[in-house]
């Protein structure tokens, strides 16, 4: 399975947000969209960055709760781990755990395709073990 078989599944509807928006405008979005974080675009549509619902627990912890009133790009995380379509779902996981995160953009020719979570990944994983598994059941019954 390919990241591109995510996306399909997912749609093609990426949330994204601009440096210069408020932290407290972005918690409302996050909640707004039941989603853990979202993609920091520039003016052209080039990712950025990337702010997480991690990322803003950690900053009222070390900063308090006046972060609310700062930027994205206060925040942000800027050098973001990026996938693209063609990409292997197993890599992609093994590459989510090695690295600790929870949402990778996919990127081709500096354009944002879309956002993979670690629950998606899981999903596509779980989906694709069932499905192996009823062709097993087939085959056994039918032989």
């Amino acid at each position: 399975m390919k990241v591109a078989d995510i996306l399909q599944h997912k749609g093609g509807h990426t949330v994204i947000t601009a440096a210069e928006q408020s932290i407290k405008d972005t918690v409302a979005l996050l909640h707004r969209e039941k989603i853990g974080a979202v993609v920091v675009c520039d003016v052209e549509g080039r990712a950025v960055g990337l702010i997480s619902e991690r990322d803003i627990v950690n900053g009222l912890a070390d900063r308090g709760a006046h972060i609310l009133e700062l930027k994205v790009g206060d925040l942000m995380k800027t050098s973001i781990t990026s996938c693209k379509t063609d990409d292997n779902i197993v890599d992609l996981m093994a590459t989510m755990t090695e690295r600790r995160i929870r949402h990778i953009p996919v990127i081709e020719n500096d354009k944002l395709k879309g956002i993979v979570s670690i629950g998606d990944v899981v999903k596509n994983r779980i989906a694709e073990t069932e499905h192996e598994a009823e062709l097993l059941r087939e085959y056994i019954s039918s032989g």
